[in-house]
């Protein structure tokens, strides 16, 4: 007995010592730039050495209100819990995989009792007869001599880390997403205050001038115009009620309850929303951006299945082994004489199968060249997802600047105007363009104001920012209770 245990343990060690998985290398990023177009390039003096993956989302979002919303939507969002699902079917499945690399011992205890007919036996009689078993045995272990089952665990693996980093991913996007979405509705807000605002002042001017026309001192044009300028302010105010009741729903929707946004909240400085940021070096995408991360888990795993296909060529060896007690009676079982044991390996050598291993090798072949293009395309993307957020930033505060500068314009204009048809030097229509003009730049400036807020949100999401602090989803381990709680309190 102890010469089949040692020879089975020989078995064991030579399990999983060679493996036919291609060397692995990155593809080549030689073709990233070295810089930004619109950035240096450098990290700025204040940035303490620090990259952006290095700080949490609550240092990008420091207002307390935007700050509970993120929270909540990390705990409740549908597709947040679903990412994290996710997470641990793969964990499943890599642990199904790795158990294929031990033996599966199993305890068994049969008993079996059998009538055989006269005819049937050679002395032409009935023949009873009992059978009992109890021991440990081996059922059809596949000894890992070229490392297949070795590169299915190793795909599965990273098959595994990359769904992992599409969580990572995932989180990363819904805080930018609530940020987004948070930022528009104040947006809205804002815009809906200067729209009230002026719908209050033409009503205002109608009552003023529905007095002044009643005692002759204005024409009837003039009064239709003031009416004018009223229905105009009512329906802008109308139209922004409007989108922001819709932006209110996408932000419960995003959250994932329903009127946890305080209507009468206002933060104390539309530009305490968003911290800006520093672009850095685009080397650092790639180990900041977790859909980078995720591809190249995609290409590792790409690689390992190649391993695995070209292990099929060759011969597969597998065990059956059991070892115990064996008796024709129960009595007997527990004898020293009813000691039994039966070693059984086998050997399978593909001899044709009609071009099958080879289409298989093929296929993982081009599925390692795909997964390559969708590496390079995803660093690709991500670099241009940084450029244009420098590039919008760039751009968007030169037009906040001139937006700046064309409602103070307005404003003069519009205080002129009805200076000038208030010593009669000029009509009313003046003063209506001059307030409508105003109204329109006004509108203009906050949308300027609130585009720049929401490109440097995309530019916290291009950067990866806070990936490092961003915790991984729980696994099968630990307790459902704490599912997506440590996500929110990250």
């Amino acid at each position: 007995m102890s010469r089949q245990c040692n020879a089975a343990f020989v078995v064991v060690l030579l399990s999983g010592c060679t493996t036919l998985i291609p060397p692995y290398t990155t593809p080549d990023n030689s073709t990233l730039p070295a810089h930004y177009q619109q950035g240096s390039g450098k990290k700025s003096e204040d940035a303490a050495l620090t990259s952006e993956a290095d700080k949490t989302w609550q240092s990008y979002f420091p207002d307390p209100h935007l700050q509970a919303l993120i929270r909540q939507a990390l705990l409740h969002n549908h597709d947040l819990r679903s990412a994290a699902l996710r997470v641990r079917q793969a964990q499943a499945a890599y642990r199904i995989e790795r158990s294929a690399l031990t033996p599966t011992v199993a305890l068994g205890v049969d008993a079996k009792r059998s009538r055989t007919p006269a005819d049937l036996t050679e002395i032409g009689q009935t023949s009873t007869g009992n059978e009992f078993k109890a021991g440990v045995g081996i059922s059809s272990w596949e000894i890992d001599f070229w490392g297949r089952i070795t590169s299915l665990n190793e795909e599965a693996l990273q098959q595994f880390l990359a769904t992992q980093a599409g969580h990572q991913a995932v989180t990363i996007s819904l805080v930018a997403q609530v940020a987004d979405a948070w930022i528009s509705l104040r947006e809205l807000d804002k815009r809906l205050h200067l729209a009230n605002v002026a719908q209050a002042n033409q009503s205002e001017s109608l009552r003023i001038f529905t007095r002044r026309f009643e005692m002759g001192s204005v024409t009837k044009l003039e009064l239709t115009q003031v009416q004018t300028l009223l229905t105009q302010a009512e329906a802008l105010t109308l139209q922004l009620q409007q989108q922001r009741d819709l932006q209110h729903n996408a932000v419960n929707l995003l959250v994932g309850q329903v009127d946890l946004v305080d209507a009468n909240y206002r933060p104390v400085a539309d530009q305490t929303l968003v911290q800006p940021l520093d672009a850095g070096l685009p080397s650092d995408l790639l180990i900041n951006r977790p859909d980078i991360v995720a591809a190249e888990h995609r290409l590792r795993a790409a690689n390992a299945h190649i391993g695995a296909a070209r292990a099929a060529f060759f011969p597969r060896i597998s065990l059956t082994a059991f070892g115990g007690l064996a008796s024709a009676e129960l009595s007997d079982l527990f004898s020293a004489s009813s000691r039994a044991w039966n070693f059984a390996p086998s050997l399978s050598l593909p001899v044709f199968d009609g071009g099958l291993n080879q289409a298989n090798l093929d296929l993982a072949n081009v599925r390692k060249h795909l997964a390559v293009v969708e590496y390079e395309q995803t660093i690709q993307s991500a670099f241009r997802d940084v450029a244009d957020a420098l590039a919008n930033q760039h751009w968007l505060q030169q037009q906040l600047s001139v937006q700046q500068q064309a409602v103070e314009i307005q404003e003069e204009r519009s205080r002129l105007a009805l200076l000038s048809h208030d010593r009669g030097r000029s009509s009313f229509l003046e003063v209506l363009d001059a307030e409508r003009d105003r109204l329109q730049a006004q509108q203009q400036e906050v949308q300027a104001q609130h585009a720049l807020l929401r490109n440097r949100v995309a530019l916290y999401a291009a950067l990866g920012g806070g990936s490092r602090h961003v915790p991984n989803a729980p696994l099968l381990d630990q307790p459902s209770s704490t599912l997506f709680s440590d996500i929110a309190e990250e």
